[in-house]
């Protein structure tokens, strides 16, 4: 009697280890696969307006939305690699912002700032997409110095560059540009599709971003002709700046929507248009990070 409840103990013993393996298998298991997951750092593709980030969020499989503030973030996959696209809202605030949350949050492995601009360069025409080679703070300014009734002059302000040093913006070796340069790796993959795209050229350029609108054809020029600048806009320099405070890999596409220089006229269409060579692009740079 004695010997047969030792065995039936022994018996439970047994059957109760090979459950606890199991189960622990299982969640070594889950661990393990969850741990593969993380490790595909997600690409962050940015849009400031309902209309320059949407259309591509709906391209993206096993959407899910969150929210940060104002701040849009619609996370999917686009080729089984996760995508999170966020909408930034317009402005350099904005943009700045909501890519340090993103940076925070998700970890990206690179960042795509994209949406509409007015073109500088005479040379490039509505449709015609503009791949930030270069991408600089056109509002960062140091005027010069005038007393009372001695007027101003904006064509002899002077850029300031804030990252220059901590230090007061009176340092003379803030008064230069600064340039972020476009992922090396990024622009490979926006060259690589280029062909795809059908409704204009896709060249590389200088992207200038700052909280002003410019409407001026001389001060348009200016621009060009002393920051080399292709278009303009209100986002890129801001995410430019962030994503290289965290050392993430960042590039700016922009298509421009209009241009004073040559008369290119509005065309709302254009943000769409960008939006699927982007996506041309992000499929090309998954096929790359994947091998």
């Amino acid at each position: 009697m004695k010997n047969k409840m030792v065995k039936t103990i022994a018996s439970l013993v047994s059957i109760g280890v090979l459950l606890l393996l199991t189960v622990a298998g299982t969640h070594f298991s889950f661990v393990k696969g969850t741990k593969v997951e993380a490790t595909q750092r997600p690409i962050l593709i940015e849009g400031p307006m309902p209309i320059e980030a949407e259309k591509f969020a709906q391209r993206l499989k096993k959407v899910k939305v969150e929210k940060s503030g104002t701040f849009v973030f619609y996370k999917g996959k686009i080729d089984n690699y996760p995508v999170i696209v966020a909408k930034t809202g317009k402005g350099m605030e904005n943009t700045a912002a909501a890519t340090a949350i993103a940076i925070e949050k998700y970890n990206p492995i690179a960042i795509i700032n994209q949406g509409t601009s007015g073109g500088h360069d005479p040379k490039l025409n509505v449709f015609d997409i503009v791949l930030g080679k270069r991408t600089t703070n056109i509002g960062s300014l140091k005027t010069v110095s005038r007393n009372e009734n001695e007027g101003m002059d904006p064509s002899q302000w002077n850029p300031m560059d804030l990252m220059a040093s901590e230090g007061s913006g009176s340092d003379p070796n803030a008064e230069k540009i600064r340039y972020y340069e476009g992922d090396r790796d990024l622009l490979a993959a926006a060259n690589a599709v280029k062909d795809t795209y059908t409704k204009g050229k896709v060249v590389e350029g200088t992207i200038g971003s700052a909280d002003v609108w410019n409407n001026e054809v001389d001060r348009i020029k200016w621009f060009h002709t002393n920051y080399g600048t292709s278009v303009e806009e209100m986002e890129g320099a801001a995410a430019a700046q962030i994503a290289d405070a965290y050392d993430v890999a960042f590039l700016g596409i922009r298509i421009l929507s209009n241009n004073k220089t040559n008369g290119g006229a509005y065309n709302p269409n254009t943000a769409a248009a960008n939006q699927e060579y982007v996506y041309e692009v992000v499929k090309h740079y998954i096929s790359t990070i994947k091998k």
